[in-house]
């Protein structure tokens, strides 16, 4: 790589891992107080808790390093425009064509990076969110209980009291559980309990040994008491694990025809499309014209010009979901636009234009 292309690319990295790391921060304290805010959180401890919200900063990379990138090629290539280092390049006889090689330099190993998040990172990270959350909502949670308590849920009229747990936390000893059900009430008494691992296709779980069940009928009807060795709890709150498309892996989105599955399968497909659509789009904003101290108009242009993108991103993805556009063209149709967009505003026309006015 030669000095001068190393120079813009400097240009370029720098922005972008400044934005990039701001954006992660920003998603990842928004994303941290939400969940504090939400009931789940007593459920899970703080290495969980720490996981899942890395998961979904894991899962948010693939939309904020396009950004990040847009950001810095409007940044980092406008000062160079303002500070006339361009315009001092082309008259030394270096095309202007460099700088957006330099741009390609940087936008191809991102929208590599952003294709693989995507695509094996994101169906990975959703599957692992989807069972801390059930997980977490399973009402029967071992990790939500300290021996020696009383919890209840007035709502589901459920009280649970654990006498004991071992040192490990995975083993509960002397287990009260209460239920209140239309027209019957019924408690659980255990020696021992364990909450099973979970794993995809399982619905949250708990082992329970040797115990007493007591249903009492509140209509008059006789009541039952059932003993049992090993009993085997599924909580009511907890959905099965069953298919989830953006948990799904791409290769089994590749083969359905259904219109969500599809709409999932050509998002991940699409993430580096978009990601180098969106710096070539962006070099075009970066043409401040020389010894201009702010590029205001350029700046607002790009952002509209994002929002626009946005917004078409969106709905190309909801038609597709909903059948109303199919397979194909699919959410192409706007990586067309893109391309014609971005040829028409890296035509030396548009260049021209530019710099009319000083």
């Amino acid at each position: 790589m030669k000095i001068i292309d190393r120079y813009i690319t400097r240009e370029l990295l720098i922005p972008f891992t400044v934005v990039a790391v701001i954006l992660a921060t920003l998603f990842s304290s928004f994303s941290s107080a939400r969940f504090l805010a939400s009931a789940a959180s007593e459920s899970l401890g703080l290495a969980a808790m720490l996981k899942f919200i890395l998961l979904k900063t894991a899962i948010a990379l693939e939309v904020l390093m396009p950004i990040a990138l847009y950001v810095a090629v409007v940044m980092g290539l406008g000062r160079l425009y303002r500070d006339q280092e361009i315009s001092v390049l082309r008259s030394a006889g270096v095309s202007e064509n460099r700088a957006l090689f330099a741009v390609l330099i940087v936008a191809i190993p991102v929208g590599i990076a952003s294709g693989v998040l995507s695509i094996f990172v994101r169906p990975w990270a959703y599957e692992e969110s989807y069972m801390l959350n059930a997980q977490a909502e399973a009402e029967l949670n071992i990790d939500r209980f300290q021996a020696g308590r009383f919890y209840g849920n007035e709502g589901k009229g459920r009280v649970v009291f654990v006498q004991a747990k071992d040192d490990s936390g995975k083993q509960m000893q002397n287990v009260f559980h209460y239920i209140h059900k239309s027209g019957s009430s019924e408690i659980i008494l255990a020696k021992q309990a364990h909450q099973q691992e979970l794993r995809p296709g399982e619905r949250p779980q708990i082992h329970l040994g040797e115990g007493f069940i007591y249903k009492l009928m509140h209509s008059g009807a006789k009541d039952t008491v059932v003993q049992f060795e090993k009993l085997v709890y599924y909580t009511d709150s907890g959905n099965v694990l069953d298919y989830k498309r953006k948990a799904a892996p791409t290769s089994a989105l590749m083969k359905s025809d259904q219109p969500r599955d599809i709409a999932e399968f050509q998002w991940r497909l699409s993430r580096p499309i978009a990601t180098i659509l969106l710096a070539l789009i962006a070099v075009a904003f970066s043409r401040v014209p020389p010894r201009q101290e702010k590029g205001e108009k350029n700046y607002y242009a790009a952002a509209v010009v994002f929002a626009i993108y946005y917004i078409l991103n969106g709905l190309a993805q909801t038609w597709v979901e909903q059948g109303t556009i199919g397979k194909m063209p699919g959410v192409w149709w706007l990586y067309v636009l893109m391309s014609l967009a971005a040829f028409a505003l890296l035509a030396p026309g548009f260049r021209q234009k530019v710099f009319v006015r000083r």
